[in-house]
């Protein structure tokens, strides 16, 4: 046979064809392993701290980059180091906290006006920016900072003289600062309002919007709201927030600018939080602040009496609510 004799048409057919195959066959297993992964994410039921601990910076086969796309987390997260606040600033943030918790209605002005009566030297653009770092000013979009686009959606407030009948009804979010003994984070839950529920909490070091993400994420696997109220804070209003509430088929609610109040069942749950749990103790660290919130929202929904569910748990309504939905659609 001669060596230099070129291979016939039919050959290079067939080379051809099972060139081909096994493309699609490779296209395919990379298509199964990109949904898997993205399945085993949402069932990585972790907090973003944790996660943060299991990157393993000195990994010379998989890069950093590459461990938070497995994780599902924003790299700029992993790598951001907050810049710590002078002790005097950490003080005027935890006394302002207090007060704000105290009266939620206080703005800059009759919060400079308090901070002076007890003592301090201190201008209302100083006290402007503290609240704006406890998130408390900044729970919505500034004047010339999130101009609306001409198309963008604005949602209204839904839930104004609306009778609040059965679990899954109405579900809510909210952000809250939480003092550690030398700095702070910040904490985001999601509750039912019809039980009192905590559906799911997250912490972070940063107001970016990964945190409320991951919350709403685990909270979905409970179940489905036919409403979900929040303020107008960017957090809630982006568009990745947004897109997965409409995907669902959920109703956006959004409060008036500025109403705290409008949120009111998870203001009283920050009330609880931090005159039960937080002002009563000092976190070191992160670490030791998720576990001590880990710990007080077990006791929150599982054993913490309240007075407006008749002296029941948050967790024994829901789940009581559940089984009548679910007896209801039987019916």
């Amino acid at each position: 046979m001669n060596p230099y004799r070129m291979p016939n048409q039919s050959a290079r057919v067939n080379n051809a064809d099972k060139d081909e195959e096994l493309k699609s066959q490779l296209y395919q297993q990379i298509g199964q392993l990109k949904m898997e992964l993205d399945w085993l994410k949402k069932k990585l039921d972790y907090s973003l701290e944790y996660k943060h601990s299991l990157i393993e910076k000195d990994n010379s086969e998989i890069t950093v980059k590459r461990q938070c796309q497995l994780l599902g987390l924003n790299r700029s997260s992993f790598y951001y180091e907050k810049q710590a606040e002078k002790e005097e600033n950490l003080l005027l943030m935890r006394l302002l906290d207090e007060e704000y918790t105290r009266h939620p209605f206080y703005g800059a002005a009759r919060m400079t006006a308090w901070l002076k009566k007890q003592g301090f030297c201190v201008n209302p653009k100083r006290v402007r920016r503290l609240l704006r770092k406890l998130g408390i000013l900044a729970v919505y979009p500034r004047p010339n900072l999130s101009k609306a686009g001409q198309n963008e959606v604005k949602y209204p407030y839904l839930l104004k003289g609306v009778s609040i009948e059965r679990v899954n009804q109405v579900w809510s979010t909210d952000i809250t600062y939480i003092r550690l003994f030398s700095g702070f984070i910040y904490l985001a839950a999601i509750m039912d309002w019809y039980s009192r529920y905590v559906l799911s909490w997250e912490v972070s070091v940063t107001m970016e919007s990964e945190f409320c993400l991951s919350a709403l994420d685990r909270a979905l696997m409970r179940g489905c709201p036919e409403i979900f109220n929040s303020d107008q804070g960017v957090q809630f209003t982006s568009s990745a927030f947004t897109k997965i509430l409409l995907l669902k088929e959920i109703a956006i609610s959004w409060d008036g600018r500025g109403r705290a109040l409008d949120n009111i069942f998870v203001e009283r749950l920050w009330r609880s939080v931090k005159y039960e749990e937080v002002y009563l103790k000092d976190y070191r660290d992160v670490r030791e602040a998720a576990a001590g919130l880990k710990s007080y929202f077990e006791f929150y929904n599982g054993e913490r009496l309240h007075q407006s569910l008749n002296y029941k748990t948050p967790e024994s309504v829901y789940r009581q609510g559940l089984k009548q939905a679910a007896f209801t659609t039987l019916i």
